[in-house]
């Protein structure tokens, strides 16, 4: 499965028009779409917002249902092929529904910080907030990891990937913002992504802004 992905992320960003900036999406459900379909998903809707915004950008759906840091770094070797310009990595909330170790999964995503840089791609880091029932020194250590590498290693960076869902830009209780939600209460409905996408974004317009930069 993972050598055939490989494949369409490949075809997919060689389809790119000259002078467009290749983004590849790196991340678990929240990226895939899980539950919508393709259109209504996060990728695709975020392109055409980016599009509307007269951006000129394609972008390449490398989300995978499941996956965790551990397997977001498994696959970044073949996701940053010669035609990505940026990436953007939302990793971590699998992570958290395991109770997995917050240094592993800061180590994990270093080190996909480290991949990046070597490829010189332009990274968008968006964080996740552990909740409160793992103990306040783990959510204090997971939710840390985020903004400090992302300055460590100058990414543009999102506090949370459900930051448009709240008014105070901080995650959101999905219990109590169920019109935002699928019936699992994780993963957002077509309508959630519309409103996540109006914070991601302007985040991404300023990634495209380094790429350009860099150029």
């Amino acid at each position: 499965m993972r050598k055939a992905l490989a494949v369409i992320l490949t075809v997919y960003a060689g389809m790119a028009q000259a002078g467009d900036v290749v983004i590849a999406a790196l991340g678990d459900s929240l990226t895939q779409g899980y539950g919508l379909v393709q259109e209504e998903g996060f990728v695709p809707q975020l392109e055409v917002w980016l599009q509307a915004e007269g951006e000129n950008v394609r972008l390449i759906n490398a989300g995978v249902s499941g996956d965790t840091t551990a397997g977001g770094l498994s696959r970044v070797s073949w996701t940053l092929t010669p035609e990505v310009d940026a990436m953007i990595v939302t990793l971590g909330g699998n992570d958290l529904l395991r109770g997995l170790s917050p240094d592993q999964a800061r180590s994990n995503i270093e080190s996909i910080l480290q991949a990046a840089q070597e490829a010189e791609v332009e990274v968008l880091l968006i964080g996740m907030d552990a909740p409160g029932n793992y103990g306040p020194e783990y959510k204090a250590q997971f939710d840390g990891l985020y903004p400090e590498l992302a300055q460590a290693y100058g990414a543009v960076y999102l506090e949370s990937f459900f930051a448009g869902l709240s008014e105070d830009g901080t995650a959101p209780d999905p219990a109590t913002l169920r019109e935002w939600f699928q019936a699992d209460g994780i993963h957002p409905n077509a309508k959630g992504v519309a409103r996540i996408i109006q914070v991601v974004g302007p985040k991404v317009q300023e990634l495209i802004g380094q790429v350009k930069a860099s150029s």
